[in-house]
């Protein structure tokens, strides 16, 4: 008898308070706080004025008036100093050399050319003392001129002369402004000449048909 009842006792015990448990859990109400209770629509508040995002101007660093200050703000007008990139009309790299001008430098291999950044920079320099031995009259007769308002310097020239072509250049100062072409895009001589102007290039020595 003694260990019937050692077996029932736990197990009513257990009964008793588990039929407790639930009794209070079926019988408690649950309150929502009054600073929670949406008793009337809500208004929803949308903003007066549309947003406007002003756009980023993206400047190039400025490092100064030098030949390193020249060639870094050409790049960046020219593709904003990507080595790498090729434009829609196949000019190439950070200073977008066209094939021709490559050629006239000794520079054959395009994909070289354009996964080279040391080429790149040699066939820059190149160029700026090729054009500064073909410009070198034409520096020497209107630097520090005005033509149709525009200051005319050596770095300007050498500008446009790398937009262009030195043989336009050459037009464009004899002409006195009268031949001012502008590339696929809309860039004229007389603007390159004008926004590279007063940079010092004496660091590039003219050079009769250079190679790389």
């Amino acid at each position: 008898m003694r260990r019937w009842i050692n077996v029932f006792c736990p197990l009513i015990m257990i009964f008793i308070l588990m039929s407790f448990g639930f009794n209070s859990a079926s019988n408690k109400i649950m309150e929502v706080p009054s600073t929670f209770k949406v008793n009337e629509p809500t208004a929803v508040l949308f903003p007066k004025n549309k947003t406007i995002f002003n756009p980023v101007m993206v400047a190039p660093p400025f490092l100064g008036s030098s030949y390193i200050g020249f060639k870094e703000a050409l790049a960046f007008k020219e593709s904003q100093g990507d080595y790498f990139t090729i434009n829609a009309l196949g000019y190439l790299g950070k200073y977008q050399f066209g094939i021709g001008t490559l050629q006239l430098m000794g520079v054959y291999n395009a994909t070289r050319f354009i996964n080279d950044p040391m080429l790149q920079e040699r066939a820059f320099h190149t160029n700026i003392a090729r054009n500064k031995w073909i410009l070198r009259r034409d520096i020497k007769r209107f630097d520090g001129k005005r033509i149709g308002g525009v200051e005319v310097t050596e770095s300007g020239i050498l500008a446009a002369a790398h937009l262009a072509g030195a043989g336009n250049v050459k037009k464009f100062l004899r002409s006195y402004g009268e031949h001012n072409v502008s590339d696929e895009f809309g860039t004229s001589i007389a603007h390159y000449m004008r926004k590279f102007s007063g940079y010092d290039i004496s660091l590039i020595s003219p050079v009769r048909n250079p190679k790389i």
